[in-house]
C-alpha cells in the first residue's frame, strides 16, 4: 500500500510538472518584453530620438567635420559585414559592456540604431545607465536608411544601393509563414 501511495505521489507530481512546463505564458512574455521595450525608449528623450532625415543631416556634418559624434550599429555581426552605412562604427547590441572601454567620455555625444528599431533602445537605456549623458537614437534603422535610397558599404562591394532589401528580406514561405531571407547570427539550420 505504502508504494501504492508514493507511486501516486510521484505520478501527480510528474503531470503537474508537464502542466507547468507546456502553460502557453508566451502572451505575457510578449506583455512583459513590450513594457521592458518602452521603459528602455524612454529612457531617450524624444528630441533626441530622430528619424532617417534627422539622421542623414547629422551624418553629412559629422562626415564633413562640422558635428562630432560616434555614430554606432548596435546590429550583429553578420548582418554589419552584409552591409551598413558607410564610414560608421559597430559594436553588437550584445556587446554593450565594451562602450565604457571604447569611449572614455561620458559627455560623447553617441548615436546608436539596429536594423529597426527595437536593439538600439536597449542599449541606449544601459547607456544612460553607464552615465552617459549624450546619447541619441537612430529610430529607423538600416531599414530607413536603404528605404531613403541613401547607400550602404561592406568590405567586398565597396559602396552601393540596395534596392529591394523589404521584398528580399521580409518575403516569407507560403506554407511556414517564416521569412526566407533572414541575416541572422543565429541559423535556424
Amino acid at each position: 500500500m505504502r508504494k501504492l501511495i508514493v507511486f501516486a505521489v510521484v505520478v501527480a507530481f510528474i503531470f503537474g510538472a508537464v502542466g507547468f512546463a507546456s502553460a502557453d505564458d508566451s502572451k505575457m512574455l510578449k506583455a512583459g518584453e513590450k513594457k521592458a521595450w518602452s521603459k528602455a525608449c524612454s529612457a531617450i528623450p524624444a528630441e533626441r530620438q530622430l528619424d532617417v532625415a534627422q539622421f542623414k543631416k547629422l551624418y553629412d556634418d559629422v562626415m564633413a567635420g562640422k558635428d562630432k559624434a560616434y555614430l554606432i550599429d548596435t546590429r550583429t555581426h553578420p548582418e554589419f559585414y552584409a552591409f551598413h552605412i558607410p564610414y560608421t562604427d559597430h559594436i553588437h547590441s550584445g556587446h554593450m559592456y565594451t562602450f565604457p572601454k571604447k569611449i572614455k567620455d561620458k559627455n560623447a555625444k553617441i548615436v546608436i540604431w539596429c536594423r529597426t528599431y527595437k536593439r538600439q533602445c536597449y542599449v541606449g537605456e544601459k547607456l544612460v545607465e553607464y552615465g552617459y549623458t549624450n546619447v541619441w537614437l537612430y529610430n529607423e534603422g538600416i531599414v530607413g536608411w536603404i528605404k531613403a535610397g541613401h547607400l550602404v558599404c561592406n568590405q567586398f562591394a565597396g559602396l552601393f544601393k540596395v534596392t529591394e532589401y523589404h521584398k528580399f528580406f521580409m518575403e516569407q514561405d507560403k506554407e511556414t509563414g517564416k521569412p526566407l531571407y533572414r541575416i541572422r547570427e543565429f541559423h535556424p539550420y
